[in-house]
């Protein structure tokens, strides 16, 4: 019999891998005739990171009225950009040189440093004590002062999207990246101080999104199912909220994000819905009082559903005691990844959807009534000229269509990944190498972003 389960789950998993390849190639074409390889907001959503097949696009978010590109490059092809803050340096990869990150100061338009590795760069995170380079089965963890390599993590398990997620707090400097490839384990590494704190087992399936909190005290999961939402504590890994993101078992999430006080949580899927969720504590009032309040055959009534409960499957239980969205969105599209974002933009709650079809949605969130978001503006995120921005009209709600299988919604993994392997052979980056090893030396001392900062061009290699 253990062997026949053995068997299925064999099958499944295989069955699975492969309708997930199809639907990425599916997805891939679609993210390549719109131009837009990667969108994502800084650390503490003050600018907005897009690149795509023309090269990258900073943007800032000080105000809603209008937002202003700070920055344009038209190099390459930049499938992973990320900015530090509202720093000058950003990290970037192309989809030419996959295994190659650059580190560069964008207002100078020099390059500070570039390192090969020996596999494809799937994620790049970054604070103000650590960078993170996350392969398939690695990562590693720079001084972002020098750029030089601390810590590797070597054989992790198999992680071909590059889910992982590093606090903001350079205090709390911890790393979250999936435990398992068939279970949804969190582990929590130390980035700080280059150990491992602990592992949570958050989900039965797994995991599709991690979120940590602002200050790095709280990390919100998702698995592959889609359905359940959970927020744990960092120092003890205890469950502290969960939260019911529906009943749809074929939904792939995008992305969760906190907001700046961790009094919410947003989380976006392939669906036209974005949730907001509440993190509060539930009022209860005291026991006794409730008791002595309700006499007669009412009192008794509750006594008798509060004691069979206590016999009740878990999951039954568990289900009553999920949290539901206290507000939402509907947007415009579905099917294509985006992220999402709950900031205070000039004293308002907002909550941002950038999508990869290159736009960007902005909605107010009411922070007492909660309930649908109103939409407010919609800005074009690739150059071209936008002609929906209107405040007055209402943004188009996408019409319903069958949901896609879990994983169906390509990453920007998937899009490295599809490409030849002599495109992502990293030659020219083992060239560069070569020729700056003979003439440059490595960096002394720390590196600074503002603008009266000098950078040394610097190419490492890791092995």
């Amino acid at each position: 019999m253990q062997n026949l389960v053995k068997h299925v789950d064999v099958l499944t998993q295989g069955l699975k891998t492969g309708i997930s390849g199809l639907m990425n190639l599916t997805s891939q074409d679609t993210v390549t005739a719109s131009g837009v390889f990667f969108v994502n907001f800084n650390q503490d959503c003050t600018s907005l990171a897009v690149g795509a097949r023309n090269g990258y696009r900073l943007f800032s978010l000080n105000a809603v009225d209008q937002i202003e590109q700070i920055y344009e490059n038209d190099s390459e092809d930049i499938c992973i950009v990320e900015r530090l803050f509202s720093s000058s340096l950003v990290a970037v990869v192309s989809l030419s040189s996959p295994r190659k990150l650059k580190v560069c100061h964008f207002k100078k338009g020099t390059e500070i440093c570039n390192y090969s590795y020996s596999n494809t760069i799937l994620a790049v995170k970054l604070n103000r004590a650590r960078l993170v380079v996350c392969l398939e089965e690695s990562l590693y963890i720079h001084n972002i002062r020098d750029m030089g390599v601390l810590h590797t993590i070597r054989d992790t398990p198999p992680n071909p999207t590059g889910l992982c997620t590093l606090s903001v707090d350079a205090d709390n400097c911890y790393l979250a990246y999936p435990g398992s490839n068939t279970m949804g384990e969190v582990q929590i590494f130390d980035a700080g101080n280059l150990h491992a704190k602990t592992m949570i087992a958050a989900h039965d399936s797994p995991l599709a999104a991690l979120s940590f909190s602002q200050s790095g005290a709280r990390i919100a999961t998702a698995s592959e199912k889609g359905t359940v939402i959970r927020v744990f504590n960092v120092s003890d890994g205890t469950r502290i909220h969960e939260f019911r993101r529906g009943v749809k078992r074929c939904v792939s999430i995008c992305s969760l994000a906190f907001s700046h006080d961790a009094t919410f949580l947003c989380c976006s899927s392939n669906t036209e819905t974005v949730h907001v969720f509440k993190l509060e504590e539930p009022k209860e009032p005291p026991k006794q009082a409730v008791e002595d309040s309700q006499g007669g055959w009412m009192g008794y009534f509750s006594k008798a559903v509060s004691a069979s409960a206590n016999y009740l499957p878990t999951q039954v239980t568990d289900v009553f005691n999920q949290g539901r969205a206290f507000a939402s969105v509907r947007l415009p599209f579905q099917n294509r990844r985006n992220v999402c974002a709950i900031t205070m933009i000039q004293k308002q709650m907002r909550l941002l959807v950038a999508s990869q079809d290159g736009f960007l949605y902005v909605y107010s969130l009411d922070m007492n009534e909660g309930g649908e978001c109103t939409p407010l503006k919609q800005y074009r995120l690739d150059g071209q000229p936008d002609l929906l921005n209107d405040s007055s009209a209402r943004l188009p709600v996408a019409s319903p269509a069958p949901a896609q299988p879990s994983g169906s919604i390509s990453s920007y993994a998937g899009i490295l990944k599809g490409h030849s392997p002599d495109s992502m052979s990293g030659t020219d980056s083992e060239k560069f190498h070569e020729m700056a090893a003979a003439t440059e030396a490595p960096p002394q001392g720390a590196f600074r972003f503002d603008d009266e900062s000098e950078f040394p061009p610097v190419t490492q290699k890791t092995e």
